[in-house]
């Protein structure tokens, strides 16, 4: 996120590069946020998947393709497309790092560990506006676009290299055979039967 999003570079794009005004600067903004509603919808099998690492991995990659080709596009329906995908790959992305977090932190330390993921994500993109400010300075609002998306691609992959566990994590819950799922929901609670049968002996 330091890297990819090029949310302070829109309003130059959109003079610049899309010969529009505010309301071409509010499609830039609001694609995003679509793509990351319409990427929630997706989400609901985020349990069944076992290698969360790579999905993370994939999420992050597709992310800086994404925004590299945003850079690189100069018709803006192209270019809401590309930042619906996105927005999309991004919230994916979130909710498998939360699995990651919440499984491998101890209880004890989950409060701490929160708090630093989430200044992560409020402070990540505002290093990043700064970041894309300067290279649109040196190079201009399009290179910085691409090039961050570029440095996200890029990060992803030596993450993964330099950190193997990270790209071989497995979900603790995904990785249980579905029989042994359903046996343990069993035994944690009665069935209704039985807590009435048991009502009428006490």
């Amino acid at each position: 996120m330091v890297f990819g999003m090029p949310r302070a570079l829109f309003p130059a794009l959109a003079a610049t590069v899309y010969h529009g005004g505010a309301t071409t600067v509010g499609y830039l903004n609001a694609a995003p946020g679509l793509g990351a509603l319409i990427g929630s919808l997706l989400t609901g099998h985020a349990g069944r998947v076992r290698r969360v690492g790579r999905a993370v991995a994939f999420c992050v990659v597709a992310w800086g393709l994404a925004i590299t080709g945003f850079g690189l596009v100069s018709w803006l329906p192209a270019a809401l497309a590309l930042l619906v995908l996105a927005g999309a790959a991004d919230v994916v992305s979130s909710v498998f790092r939360m699995i990651i977090v919440q499984q491998s932190t101890p209880d004890a330390l989950q409060g701490r560990v929160n708090s630093l993921v989430f200044a992560g994500l409020t402070g990540g993109p505002r290093l990043g506006d700064a970041e894309s400010g300067v290279v649109a300075d040196v190079a201009g609002p399009q290179a910085a676009a691409w090039s961050g998306g570029l440095l996200s691609v890029a990060t992803a992959v030596v993450t993964c290299w330099a950190i193997p566990q990270f790209w071989r994590y497995q979900s603790a819950v995904a990785a249980r055979p579905a029989g042994a799922r359903r046996a343990g929901s069993g035994s944690a609670r009665p069935a209704r039967g039985e807590r009435g049968r048991a009502g009428c002996q006490r």
